[in-house]
């Protein structure tokens, strides 16, 4: 909805998605809303973004994801 800043896919077809991001100077869409993470299933026939539930006690309101990236061990 106020468009993603980052996206990792992993070689088994699934992608995370940061968005939300604010930074001085460029335009917010949704100033007023934290930072989100998706998953999507490239795999699946119509693949949607389907947004993570982040762990209590994390602070939503500062989120401000920029970027991300993955660690397959």
């Amino acid at each position: 909805e106020t468009g993603s800043e980052d996206i990792d896919i992993l070689p088994n077809g699934l992608a995370f998605i940061s968005s939300g991001l604010k930074y001085p100077g460029v335009k917010s869409l949704a100033p007023d809303k934290p930072g989100e993470m998706f998953l999507m299933d490239l795999n699946e026939d119509n693949p949607r973004a389907v947004e993570l539930r982040i762990s209590r006690g994390f602070d939503l309101v500062s989120f401000n994801p920029h970027g991300i990236s993955t660690y397959i061990d």
